[in-house]
Formats: structure tokens, sequence, C-alpha cells
């Protein structure tokens, strides 16, 4: 919970500041914005992982142990999971402030770019570690600046150790997450996401518009037999009136 603002500098409260926005990405920072945001990755999960309320599916957006003072050194991932969470804090401090929240994330993933792909691999696994993050996971769609396509380490003593990673078809490697209960894919080059017990794609835009479409037709079709069934009642009703007409006349003629 923030307090009221108060008559401060712009952007700040009492025992809240927002932080500034991280610095733009270049040109070469885009598998990040496509692997997240154009596939709708980051919608997918949203809406699967269920209560927005207390659950936060973010990124690109500073993460800290506390409000720094100096924003040099300060890490920004690329994706951002964490449950049981306040996210109106983490937009309102434009950050993830750990002793804000009260815990670190529960997930972090890095998607690899030329330059940030050495940080990535030799420098954020000790300071993500250190930060208490239960499990930190790195993509890398060529596999050329992470040295791997896919990589995940989970924190057991205070220390990462390797989650395996194995090769389940030609161009697909997968990996499991237990923090969030999915398979993580590296498929031909594309970021995906697996339920474990069905092996499907969690839902995405795709399959959620197939839904409603199929929903609306099944509706159309409900519809469009109701009403030729109650046309048929109709024909039969009048069908029964025109024979009691007639058997009525039959009656008056004897």
């Amino acid at each position: 919970m923030t307090t009221k603002p108060s008559n401060q500098t712009a952007g700040q409260t009492a025992g809240w500041f927002r932080l500034p926005d991280p610095p733009e990405g270049t040109p070469e920072d885009m598998t990040s914005f496509n692997q997240t945001n154009i596939t709708g990755n980051t919608h997918h999960l949203i809406q699967y992982l269920g209560n927005q309320d207390t659950t936060l599916v973010a990124g690109e957006h500073y993460l800290s142990r506390i409000h720094p003072r100096d924003m040099s050194g300060v890490r920004y991932p690329d994706l951002i999971i964490a449950f049981d969470v306040n996210p109106a804090a983490y937009y309102h401090s434009n950050a993830y402030i750990i002793s804000e929240q009260g815990k670190p994330p529960d997930f972090v993933l890095e998607i690899a770019s030329r330059r940030t792909g050495r940080v990535d691999v030799e420098k954020k696994p000790g300071e993500y570690a250190a930060l208490g993050i239960p499990e930190y996971w790195r993509f890398d769609e060529t596999g050329d600046f992470h040295k791997t396509k896919l990589a995940g380490d989970r924190l057991i003593d205070g220390r990462y150790e390797p989650i395996p990673i194995e090769e389940i078809g030609e161009g697909v490697l997968q990996g499991y997450s237990a923090v969030l209960n999915l398979l993580i894919r590296w498929d031909h080059g594309q970021l995906r996401w697996h339920d474990p017990q069905t092996g499907d794609h969690i839902p995405t835009f795709e399959q959620e518009r197939a839904g409603r479409l199929a929903e609306r037709e099944g509706r159309l079709a409900e519809q469009e037999r109701r009403s030729m069934a109650e046309a048929r009642a109709r024909e039969a009703e009048a069908r029964v009136r025109e024979l009691e007409a007639e058997i009525a006349r039959r009656d008056e003629a004897i």
C-alpha cells in the first residue's frame, strides 16, 4: 500500500519514489520484444497463471533489493513473474523493489542480444542468486550470444544449479520450470510455454479466438436447431388443427 501524495518532488510520495524508465533499447534488442510481446507470450502467461491482483507478469522495468539512489548496475529483466505480490506497487514504482514486495520474484527470464548476452551468462546469475530469485532462465533465439539456446538455473542452498534441458525433437529443446509448473521450449527459435500434463501450448490468441468462434458457431447452430424444431412444432400443430376442423365438418355433415 502507498501513502497519499504530499508536496514533494514529482513522482515521489512519503515512502514511495517512482524510478525512471530504463534506457531505450537498441534495434538489436528487439529480440526481447519479439519473443515476449509480438508473439503474445506475456498475455498468454497472464491469462494462464491466473489472479492478476496478486500475480505479476511483466518485464523491462528495474529490479532492485531496495529503492536505489544510483541506477547504474541495476538490472531490468526481460520477463519477471512473481506470485502473491502487489502488481500495483510494481507499476507505481516503475520497478520490482524486493523490500517493497516482501519477497524476490519467483522467476526471471533474460532474452539474448549482442549487447547483453555476455552479461546474462557471466554476471546476472550471481546477482540474481544473491537476490534470492528461485529460477533464472535464459533464451537465445540463435544460440550465438548465450552460447546455448535455452538454459535455466534453480536456486539450491543459495547457489544456482542447472535445470536439465532435453532435446525432444529436431529443433526443439525443453526444460521444466518448477515454480511455474510449465515446460519452457526453444522451438525453432521461438519461445513457447507448454502444460506439462497435456503437452499442449498454453492458450494463445489464436486458440482463444478459435474457441470464441467455435462457441459462437455452436450458439448459432443451437439457435437454428431450436428454430427448426419450433417451426416443425408449429407445422404439426397447424396440421392437427386442420385435421380437427376436417373431422368437425364431417361430423356436422352426418
